[in-house]
C-alpha cells in the first residue's frame, strides 16, 4: 500500500526499488530548505522506520540551506551539490539504500502536483523523471528551452529520428555578412 502523508505532501512507493529513478515525491510549501527539511526528515523517518543521517540537495534549487538540521536528538548533515538533478532530493540512512524523491515545485497547481504524488507512489520502474512529469502533466523544467528546441517548444528532428542540436532552426538563422 502506498505511503502518503497528505499534510506534508509526501508520497513514497511501498517497496523501495533501485530500478526506479525515484522512490516517491515531495511537494514542499516553499524553497526554504531550513523551514522545509525538518518536517520531511521526520515524516520519512516515521514512514520508513529508519534514521536519516544526511540529506542531499541541489544548491541552486533551494534557499536558506543549513549545514545541519535537528531531528530526534541528533543533527542531520545537509549536502549541497551542483552536479545532481535540481528536481531531486536524496535522504541517506544508517542502514539500507538511500531514498530519492522528486521535488514538485512549491508553486505547482494542486491537480498536477497531486497527480505526481499519486504516480510516484506506484511502480515507476522504467520511467525517467521527464516521463513521470509528462504523465503527471507537470512542466519538465522551468529553465530555458533545451538546445535544439525552437522558440515555440517544438524540437527539430532529423529524418532518422535524432534531435538536431548542432544546427540552427530556419527561424533563428541569421543572414551571413556577405549577403
Amino acid at each position: 500500500m502506498p505511503r502518503v502523508d497528505s499534510a506534508l505532501r509526501l508520497s513514497l512507493h511501498p517497496v523501495l526499488d533501485r530500478r526506479a529513478v525515484v522512490d516517491g515525491a515531495w511537494w514542499p510549501y516553499s524553497r526554504d530548505a531550513a523551514a522545509e527539511l525538518p518536517g520531511l526528515v521526520a515524516a520519512v523517518d516515521r514512514l520508513l522506520d529508519r534514521v536519516t543521517l544526511r540529506v542531499g540537495v541541489h544548491c541552486d534549487a533551494w534557499q536558506s540551506i543549513p549545514r545541519r538540521i535537528p531531528a530526534r536528538g541528533r543533527q542531520i548533515r545537509i549536502g549541497w551539490f551542483r552536479h545532481t538533478d535540481p528536481r531531486l532530493i536524496t535522504l541517506t540512512f544508517a542502514a539500507g539504500e538511500p531514498v530519492v524523491l522528486l521535488v514538485i515545485p512549491p508553486d505547482t497547481a494542486a491537480g498536477p502536483a497531486e497527480g505526481t504524488l499519486k504516480l510516484t507512489a506506484q511502480d515507476t520502474t522504467g520511467l525517467s523523471i521527464d516521463d513521470i512529469l509528462t504523465v503527471a502533466r507537470l512542466p519538465p523544467d522551468p529553465a530555458a528551452p533545451l538546445r535544439g528546441t525552437d522558440a515555440d517548444g517544438s524540437a527539430g528532428w532529423e529524418n532518422e529520428g535524432g534531435l538536431v542540436t548542432d544546427q540552427e532552426s530556419p527561424s533563428t538563422r541569421r543572414p551571413s555578412a556577405s549577403a
